[in-house]
């Protein structure tokens, strides 16, 4: 039982504004917000929230209540689960009568390490060692009281330093080789540090706890970012970097600004403009697009203004419509990013631009106007199927109306053509949908993944990761699916990795980039001046993706029964062998056939 006096200090403490507005889009009505109710359906809002007496209201279905009522209402919580959850959030320590246990966390140890990390890291940047890495921040109009907002760290150049101070805590470094702040291979066998050398970003979730890092090198050769991996804490697909401390200015501007990464986020905020978060990773998700939707229906992109940012811009307009939200696209220089732009000309610069801000599909028609699309039938017809997507993707019935009149008006094409186009469009997506992932956009079955006798190959001889890379540098829109399906960790060879990262940075790559080494330089130049060309492109792509994922898995999987071998705990052997269990699952959907194989091949 938690004591009276406990409950009234959680109440007085909960932000019941940010709370609700984890689950509906609250908008500022003078002092109180509101939104359409998510205890009924309606079209005109009648729920009200009201932070100054700490409590909701709807005027429709008559539900009302707490903080506690909402969460139990909502999300099913008993009294007590409710109450914990607030506190939690509230920073006030519930008394209980027993102590929980702490395997009813089984990811406590994560967040532990990832805390500790976060600090030592912090530590490191405001030691004699750090230095430099406080002078490039600085460089970048970062000072003191920003880097310590963001809690901005650095890694040593060192080997083992992070590894030596964990040590002494005593966390298990089998954890920490998961959470990626560890690593080893094959020549190394002694666990290493996994970041050297780097600025570190720690990455929060909405609720503040650490959940990943991203760490900028600084000086001398390697990736330009290390990201933590896909871990049980964290999930790239489903966070935002920055959300934690934007959210409630989020939903006072009733807007978020977003940008292409934590450097962005950072300089941007140190400028004065709080509202900003960043997409962790390539490409925006449907999981972030429906988490920005919660705190706002109005997104400024701010990406940059090549060929490669204008791609990422448009595809995460289509994916933040799909969600309800209504994007709008900030043109920023030639050759500048946030970062750079509010560096050398400041906050007024960049908030000019961002008034001057323009609907996604009107810049579509801008970039096809100047691009002189419009000047003949046929290019025409290709600005009708450039729009289309967008179109297809706005959500919201009123702006879907309003954008087909847009297009209908300035393309020339009858109305009726167009709601027709697009009913078409939406059949073939709910037939796809229907097929499952991997089928043919013709409709015919996806081939096997390892062809029988007498069959067409699957994926032509050279193995599946070059036969990747052969696509992609053929057809940049392959570089975006394939972003959307892998990482660099899923392939086994360095070399293609490295190939396939820098292809991620800069799609349209033509030449390998200097700091490459000299392997993969040499199968750069090898893979685009090779003249093979590659039938059924859609087949070799579906499959490589597919054969790389369940190579990837299988090599987990190998890794995880080695470290269940060598566990020294019964404890550690179930979580390995749950995690195990997980990613065999996940193998068998993807290729039942290889999955028996593997089992016949057991000793």
């Amino acid at each position: 039982m938690i004591p009276d006096d406990v409950i009234d200090e959680v109440r007085a403490r909960a932000d019941i504004v940010d709370i609700i507005g984890e689950f509906v889009p609250l908008k500022k009505a003078g002092k109180e917000f509101k939104a359409c109710c998510p205890f009924h359906d309606e079209r005109t809002p009648s729920f009200y929230v009201v932070p100054d007496k700490g409590f909701y209201n709807c005027f429709g279905c008559g539900k009302s209540g707490s903080v506690f009522d909402f969460l139990m209402e909502r999300q099913g919580m008993d009294f007590v689960e409710a109450v914990k959850h607030v506190a939690g959030r509230a920073g006030v320590e519930v008394r209980e009568t027993k102590r929980a246990r702490p395997e009813d966390d089984p990811n406590r140890p994560l967040y532990e390490i990832n805390a500790f990390a976060r600090q030592w890291y912090r530590d490191q940047l405001l030691s004699d060692g750090g230095r430099a890495a406080r002078g490039y921040l600085e460089g970048r109009g970062i000072g003191p009281d920003v880097a310590e907002r963001f809690s901005l760290g650095y890694a040593p150049d060192e080997w083992r330093a992070l590894r030596e101070a964990a040590q002494k805590h005593g966390f298990d470094e089998d954890h920490m080789m998961l959470l990626g702040l560890l690593k080893k291979t094959e020549k190394t066998p002694e666990p290493y540090d996994g970041y050297r050398g780097r600025v570190m970003f720690p990455i929060e979730s909405v609720s503040g706890k650490v959940i990943g890092f991203g760490g900028r090198i600084l000086d001398g050769e390697g990736p330009k970012y290390i990201n933590s991996p896909e871990t049980p804490i964290y999930h790239k697909s489903d966070n935002l970097y920055g959300l934690s401390w934007a959210k409630n200015v989020i939903r006072r501007e009733e807007v978020a600004v977003v940008v292409e990464g934590y450097m962005d986020v950072v300089s941007v905020a140190a400028s004065g403009i709080e509202n900003v978060v960043a997409f962790l990773g390539t490409a925006v998700t449907a999981g972030q697009a429906k988490l920005l939707s919660r705190y706002t229906t109005k997104v400024l992109l701010l990406f940059d203004s090549d060929a490669a940012g204008l791609k990422a811009t448009f595809k995460a307009g289509d994916l933040l419509l799909e969600a309800g939200l209504h994007p709008a696209v900030v043109t920023l220089p030639p050759g500048e990013d946030p970062d750079t732009l509010v560096q050398s000309q400041g906050r007024e610069a960049l908030e000019e631009l961002m008034e001057q801000a323009v609907d996604v599909l009107d810049r579509k028609l801008q970039i096809l106007e100047e691009r002189d699309y419009f000047s003949s039938i046929e290019r025409t017809r290709s600005a009708v199927d450039r729009l289309l997507p967008t179109l297809r993707a706005a959500k919201d019935p009123i702006l879907r109306d309003i954008y087909v009149d847009r297009v209908a008006d300035r393309t020339g094409v009858r109305r009726a053509m167009l709601d027709a186009e697009l009913a078409k469009k939406d059949e073939e997506e709910a037939r796809r949908a229907r097929l499952g992932p991997g089928a043919s956009p013709r409709g015919s079955s996806p081939p096997p993944l390892y062809a029988g006798p007498g069959l067409r190959p699957a994926v032509p001889p050279g193995g599946a990761e070059l036969q990747l890379l052969k696509v992609m540098v053929r057809n940049e829109e392959w570089v975006e699916r394939a972003a959307e399906l892998i990482s660099p960790e899923d392939f086994d060879d360095p070399h293609y990795r490295a190939i396939f990262e820098a292809l991620l940075e800069t799609p349209q790559l033509r030449a390998p980039p200097a700091t490459m080494d000299p392997v993969a330089r040499h199968r750069f130049d090898d893979i685009f001046a090779d003249p093979e060309e590659l039938a059924h492109g859609f087949d070799v792509f579906t499959n490589s993706v597919n054969r790389i994922r369940v190579s990837a898995l299988d090599r987990r999987i190998q890794d995880l029964q080695s470290q269940i071998e060598a566990a020294s705990s019964d404890e550690r052997k179930l979580e390995l062998m749950a995690t195990k269990s997980k990613l065999a699952a996940e193998l068998r959907e993807l290729d039942p056939r290889y999955w028996a194989s593997a089992v016949r091949r057991r000793p």
